[in-house]
């Protein structure tokens, strides 16, 4: 693994998820903060894109996710979208922040997560 990072900042992941069946009911708006950790340097890569990981791939696959089906933890939700870049993008690792907007004292409730190629921990 290198030093060198592709993030995908804010991205918007519209999905049903919430652990009441009412929440789950309607979509809601959840954001992600996602930080994907290249096996190769970027220098190594030579300016060429099938060196590199392809983030406009990786965020339309992440939306993909997010809507294919209810889930009540963001938990679940952020160790399916981390298994995907792991498995589907070849990354060394990823870091995922996902933020959720529904506690009105709040701003946005979010869980955090790492993970390393080859480890589901």
């Amino acid at each position: 693994m290198t030093a060198d990072q592709i993030l995908l900042c804010n991205l918007q992941l519209r999905c049903h998820i919430g652990v009441p069946d009412a929440e789950r009911s309607t979509e809601q708006l959840l954001h992600a903060d996602v930080v994907i950790h290249s096996r190769v340097s970027f220098e190594a890569m030579q300016d060429d894109l099938a060196c590199t990981i392809d983030y406009a791939a990786v965020a339309t696959r992440l939306e993909q996710i997010a809507a294919a089906r209810p889930r009540r933890l963001i938990e679940t939700l952020a160790a399916d979208l981390a298994a995907c870049v792991l498995t589907e993008f070849s990354a060394a690792a990823v870091e995922i922040t996902l933020r959720k907007r529904i506690l009105p004292q709040t701003d946005h409730v979010a869980v955090r997560l790492f993970r390393h190629a080859g480890t589901n921990t």
